[in-house]
């Protein structure tokens, strides 16, 4: 993308990034602000609002981050001319507010801001404020879709944000809350109406609830192509949504790293299967089948997968399944550090550099069934 309208000072684009617009006049100010959010986004930066108005309908940025006091609107004028323009009315907007005044708070309010932050701004606070405004955008438009695919999204995505207070509080997950979030998705799958699921959680914001979305979603079907009754489709789904819970545990600048972890960093990651395991074991009612499925999906054939060195026969049908659609899934995610693999290639490289780690005659199944459904992934 050029960038050669007046008051842009810098461009990283990525394609398969969310583009963020940062409008700051302070040269340090905005440097840190790109320096945060520069694994996860694509970054435009202007120093002021000379030419923005034009260059945001070129853009379509998913979110407009603009500093209270920059020149020569200044931003609580900026938003009021945003939301009389048909073309930018619904474009998500944070203010950098230089206080927490009564006025500054009413001020960002009144325009028609969608939040707002105060300086200085933690990196970490910034970037769940962007990621809370990316998802309600994504999760508003999930009520166009059917409705047991718009159920299925609602339903998993407020259960996996509940998970996530449930972790952090020490309590135990209610499995029966889990299932009933995933019966629709279940239900989808069983009436082949299930790629609304899959498409409409591609630009959701919380990888790990994609990744487990869409691992249960595939291990779903998978479980509809050998047919299994609905109750044991239930133990893959809701194990496919909980496998990962562990990586709730693991720092963000690890889990979105945009290179190779090193050997320190990759014993932490590994660390989320037995965090996982131990998140899931604190629950009586859980069946046995979904703590297989989330304490095996890294284990291989040959003995070389963690965190067991389990090999050969003392992985049953539910860990081979669960490590196929795990390693499929991560190939064809969408990262913020890389394209998403084509289902095809994905498909390749398991076939021809996976056989000793995982069941070939199963990946030969699920190739078979799931090809043509997953074609439309980008």
């Amino acid at each position: 993308m050029d960038c050669n309208h007046d008051g842009c000072d810098h461009k990283h684009i990525v394609d398969h990034k969310h583009t963020i617009v940062v409008v700051d006049h302070n040269d340090d100010h905005r440097k840190q602000t790109f320096d945060a959010l520069l694994s996860f986004y694509n970054i435009l930066e202007f120093r002021n609002t000379n030419g923005l108005l034009d260059s945001l309908h070129k853009i379509r940025p998913a979110i407009l981050l603009i500093d209270e006091a920059v020149p020569s609107h200044g931003a609580f004028e900026l938003v009021r001319l945003l939301r009389l323009n048909p073309r930018t009315r619904r474009l998500p907007v944070i203010i950098l507010l230089s206080s927490d005044s009564r006025q500054n708070i009413l001020a960002a309010s009144e325009c028609g801001a969608d939040g707002w932050l105060v300086k200085p701004v933690l990196r970490s606070d910034i970037i769940r404020k962007i990621s809370d405004l990316l998802n309600s955008t994504v999760e508003e438009e999930w009520q166009k879709l059917p409705a047991v695919q718009f159920k299925a999204l609602k339903g998993t995505v407020e259960v996996f944000n509940k998970l996530a207070d449930s972790i952090a509080n020490g309590e135990p997950i209610i499995y029966d809350d889990v299932g009933k979030a995933c019966d629709p998705l279940i239900e989808a799958v069983n009436s082949d109406n299930f790629m609304g699921i899959l498409n409409g959680v591609k630009n959701h914001d919380n990888y790990t609830y994609v990744h487990s979305l869409r691992v249960a979603t595939m291990l779903s079907l998978f479980g509809h192509a050998i047919q299994l009754p609905v109750h044991e489709q239930k133990i893959l789904t809701t194990g496919g949504l909980l496998h990962d819970i562990g990586k709730m545990y693991i720092p963000h600048s690890i889990l979105n790293k945009p290179g190779k972890l090193d050997s320190s960093e990759f014993e932490v990651m590994k660390s989320h299967v037995t965090q996982t395991i131990k998140c899931l074991e604190k629950n009586d009612d859980l069946p046995n089948g979904i703590v297989t499925i989330a304490g095996q999906h890294h284990e291989k054939l040959d003995g070389t997968g963690y965190p067991f060195g389990l090999e050969g026969s003392k992985l049953n049908d539910l860990a081979r399944m669960a490590a196929i659609v795990d390693i499929f899934s991560a190939l064809t995610d969408r990262r913020v550090y890389k394209a998403p693999m084509a289902p095809e290639d994905a498909l390749s490289v398991m076939i021809n550099e996976m056989s000793r780690h995982i069941d070939i005659d199963l990946l030969g199944l699920f190739r078979q069934r799931f090809l043509d459904s997953l074609r439309t992934f980008d």
